[in-house]
């Protein structure tokens, strides 16, 4: 799947959801969350690289922790994670 196609399967998502309002809340919102995925992927190179890496930030809120788990969070509790906590 190319970035473009993703990108657009991912804005036709958002589009059904409630409470995201037009593009330019959107395109900031699938931003902050391709930063989150990306920088997680680089926190796992840099953990297998470097014997005494430490995360830069909690644990709960890497990537791997929250998004990626798919028996994870859903519905109201993933909400509220991401407005609350994230």
């Amino acid at each position: 799947m190319s970035i473009s196609s993703a990108i657009k399967s991912i804005q036709d998502i958002m589009r059904k959801d409630a409470g995201v309002d037009g593009d330019a809340q959107r395109l900031g919102q699938m931003s902050w969350l391709l930063f989150l995925k990306v920088f997680d992927a680089q926190e796992e190179e840099l953990e297998l690289e470097l014997d005494d890496y430490r995360e830069p930030i909690p644990e709960q809120f890497l990537w791997r922790n929250w998004a990626a788990d798919n028996e994870g969070m859903t519905g109201d509790e993933l909400l509220e994670f991401v407005n609350d906590k994230l």
